[in-house]
């Protein structure tokens, strides 16, 4: 193993519930209605992926390019007391990092990125901190967690991936990498995907020790 990349939101932060109510609440206040498929459906899509499902999907009457930043300006005031970290999940980064490079490839829009790394103090630590807006496909596609591995200098198949949800799993698996799944108990993931992964974790604060095992 010559690197490992980590998930946000659902592994590192406890947030997954709060895009859920923050994109409810936005596309009721604009005329939209919500789909019992639409939470799964936008896990792992870009911030430009999941604008366009709120508007053509969900009928929110805003454009992409607004309703993504109400969104993500709704979602920063939820950060602004700090972002909700998951315990032991900045212990878990330090101690994977003092034995390899890490990087992060999320979902979240840089700002949010940022703000759980200020938080964390990880900032030094973290070699590469990307999210999909910036790779030309957001998860399922593999195109984030590829990114990450170039910019760390590494090969796919040599890094760990560490993922909480279906699309999340799909992405790293389909980038090559060695998955472990520590599975979101709101959003719980395909059986079938699951099952496709290295090992399967009850937290992220169990990394460390998976990874020496």
């Amino acid at each position: 193993m010559d690197a490992v990349v980590f998930d946000l939101d659902g592994v590192l932060v406890d947030s997954e519930q709060t895009w859920d109510e923050v994109r409810r609440a936005v596309v009721a206040d604009h005329g939209g209605s919500w789909t019992a498929t639409a939470t799964r459906a936008m896990q792992g899509m870009s911030t430009p992926e999941w604008a366009r499902y709120l508007v053509e999907h969900l009928g929110a009457r805003l454009t992409p390019d607004r309703i993504a930043q109400v969104v993500i300006d709704q979602m920063a005031q939820r950060y602004a007391g700090g972002p909700p970290v998951l315990p032991g999940a900045a212990a878990a980064v330090r101690a994977v990092g003092e034995r390899y490079p890490v990087a992060i490839a999320s979902s979240s829009p840089p700002v949010l990125i940022q703000a759980f790394l200020e938080a964390t103090g990880l900032t030094g630590l973290v070699a590469a901190a990307l999210s999909s807006e910036q790779v030309a496909a957001g998860k399922p596609a593999p195109d984030v967690y590829l990114e990450a591995a170039r910019r760390l200098g590494k090969d796919p198949a040599r890094c760990a991936a560490v993922e909480d949800t279906t699309n999340g799993l799909k992405a790293a698996l389909a980038a090559g990498m060695t998955v472990y799944a520590v599975p979101n108990p709101h959003f719980p993931p395909d059986p079938a995907v699951l099952a496709q992964v290295h090992r399967v974790l009850d937290t992220v604060a169990d990394l460390p020790a998976a990874l020496r095992g």
